[in-house]
């Protein structure tokens, strides 16, 4: 059994290994009185005026207390995460990691411009880790790349990908849980999903680029698709034309 799970755990690829890696460490640490979630929290006042930038990241990494909830989230990091990185963003590891740091830059931005709009500040105020957040855009843009893909909720009934958002997003709402947290996910992963899927179709420009110093962070293995000898997939060069 433990040989299974270190076999599962090591063919993780980097990032999903990473994070996974990180929020379970921070979340036991935090559950043992090791690590005080106090020092971990989004508070843009101690961000600006004491400089404590590692709030920025700390708030992704925290799942709250050790309980069903954890596992759950946990769960849906480590399958949708790694679905994403070993499919969607195969061989193009710096590509997911600009996807994870918009949507946390996204989350992050809206956190902070609702705490300053009228009558929406005190829901946005009990917003302080964006972990769930995250996990849940990454759930979001799986679904659209994905849509078609037959599910099934608790064997209770199926569903295409295309509504697990929203399935997930119904399941918080009746066992009480707040959806301003998937809310917030669904809008970050759509936010992605259009600058990165369709507006590049509709206008043929990619704002989402990522940027070159990122790409030299990780060297990606080239991905070699073969296919059979002699058979072409577009016509010949006109050099080639001319030759024969």
């Amino acid at each position: 059994m433990a040989q299974a799970v270190e076999e599962w755990y090591k063919q993780m690829p980097v990032i999903t290994r990473s994070y996974l890696t990180a929020a379970v460490v921070t979340t036991i640490g935090c559950s043992l009185d090791i690590i005080s979630p106090y020092h971990l929290y989004l508070n843009p006042r101690l961000v600006v005026k004491q400089y404590q930038f590692w709030r920025l990241v700390t708030n992704f990494l925290y799942f709250r207390k050790m309980d069903l909830d954890f596992l759950f989230h946990m769960f849906f990091l480590a399958r949708y995460c790694k679905l994403l990185e070993e499919n969607s963003f195969r061989g193009r590891t710096a590509d997911f990691f600009y996807m994870l740091l918009f949507g946390a830059t996204v989350l992050t931005g809206i956190v902070l411009l609702g705490g300053m709009i009228p009558y929406l500040s005190e829901s946005f105020a009990k917003i302080i880790f964006l972990s769930n957040s995250l996990t849940f855009m990454m759930v979001y843009v799986w679904s659209k790349q994905n849509p078609f893909i037959h599910m099934s909720f608790l064997g209770l009934f199926t569903f295409t990908a295309a509504y697990l958002p929203w399935v997930l997003l119904g399941f918080s709402v009746l066992v009480g849980a707040s959806a301003w947290v998937d809310l917030l996910g669904m809008i970050a992963g759509h936010a992605y999903y259009f600058l990165e899927d369709v507006y590049p179709r509709m206008t043929g420009r990619r704002p989402l680029k990522t940027p070159s110093f990122i790409k030299a962070l990780f060297a990606d293995d080239p991905v070699v698709v073969a296919r059979p000898a002699n058979v072409r997939f577009a016509p010949p060069p006109a050099e080639e034309l001319l030759q024969d």
